[in-house]
């Protein structure tokens, strides 16, 4: 009796876990911050019709994405149609929700009829002028994945010291971030000084902790604001897989800011066909093909090499090599087929 409640209470907590953990993501535009709404629920991704989608809607979906403020609202799918489900019709944010599912709606796949056929997907377009992390951001830079480095104590945002901060340390802050890997570390206040205040004590990231906040600090410095550090990460990457009969299969597609292409069969294996699989909320990895079985893509191609050991949530935690991009062409255009569905927990 006593097994069958504990297994009662864990399948409870299971089915609470799963009710809330609806994600956002923002699709087709010319970075992170910009793109088509999609929701994540019931394991599927859909979109959101515009009707009654106005800034106030928006502003929830960039603060819940950490991309700043709202500036467009943009209906009547600008940034293209989507596929598949439309999960959410008559959005009404008062604004003040953290998450896009906080808001009120029509509820989940309940929809007007002249939203069939994705040609009312919303939109948003966020200001990005701040990436914010847990408890780091880059601020003022010229894209999402650069800019001046602040990290949060308390309630406190504090400028970082560019003599107490290395390569170590900004590999902490790019994957806390998802920004990929550290391109350079830049001191003198080379994103301008800011109005935070200054930071006092080094850290000593061993560049294998989730976020700053893990790494120890040690003696106290004197800096001033013309000594702060900033920061160029490689950039956020948006992965998805198209041409295939579902989301969970298809051509790999990689978007690196306001590029999008295919990504060369050289530099890909079940590993890193895992952890996409495992990113994309798509189960396991089934098999990795070639171009022959969801057709040659265009535009990039790109050609790095993911290192990846199975385990990771996402494939920017993998280490990256890189691999000639002479040795790709299209023809060499890489798919993924994963299981399209993720372990549940059931009781017989």
């Amino acid at each position: 009796m006593e097994s069958c409640l504990t297994l009662i209470l864990l399948s409870s907590l299971v089915t609470l876990t799963t009710a809330n953990s609806v994600n956002v993501r923002l699709v087709n535009g010319d970075s992170r911050c910009a793109g088509r709404v999609e929701v994540l629920h019931d394991g599927q991704w859909g979109t959101v019709c515009n009707w009654d989608w106005d800034l106030t809607d928006a502003a929830v979906v960039c603060r819940e994405m950490s991309c700043g403020e709202a500036l467009q609202a943009p209906g009547y799918s600008y940034f293209g149609p989507g596929s598949g489900k439309i999960w959410m019709d008559g959005v009404q944010c008062e604004g003040s929700e953290s998450t896009l599912k906080d808001c009120r709606s029509n509820g989940w796949g309940k929809h007007r009829s002249i939203c069939n056929g994705h040609n009312y997907d919303a939109g948003v377009r966020c200001s990005e002028t701040i990436n914010y992390g847990r408890f780091t951001r880059l601020a003022d830079g010229p894209h999402q994945c650069s800019g001046r480095l602040e990290v949060l104590y308390g309630n406190t945002w504090y400028a970082v010291c560019d003599a107490a901060f290395d390569q170590q340390d900004a590999e902490v802050v790019c994957r806390e971030l998802d920004c990929g890997a550290p391109v350079q570390v830049l001191g003198a206040a080379a994103f301008g000084k800011g109005d935070a205040q200054m930071w006092t004590q080094e850290i000593q990231c061993r560049g294998d902790e989730s976020t700053i906040r893990l790494c120890p600090t040690s003696n106290d410095t004197n800096c001033s604001q013309d000594n702060n550090v900033g920061l160029i990460c490689s950039g956020y990457t948006d992965l998805r897989l198209v041409n295939g009969p579902d989301i969970c299969s298809g051509r790999v597609e990689r978007q690196y800011f306001s590029k999008r292409g295919t990504v060369c069969d050289a530099c890909w294996d079940m590993r890193a066909a895992s952890v996409l699989c495992r990113q994309l909320n798509c189960g396991i990895a089934v098999s990795v093909v070639g171009s022959d079985w969801f057709g040659e893509g265009s535009g990039e191609i790109w050609a790095d090499v993911f290192d990846c050991d199975g385990n990771e949530r996402k494939l920017s935690e993998c280490s990256i090599s890189s691999w000639s991009r002479a040795e790709c062409s299209h023809r060499r255009d890489v798919g993924v087929i994963c299981s399209s569905e993720s372990i549940n927990c059931e009781i017989y």
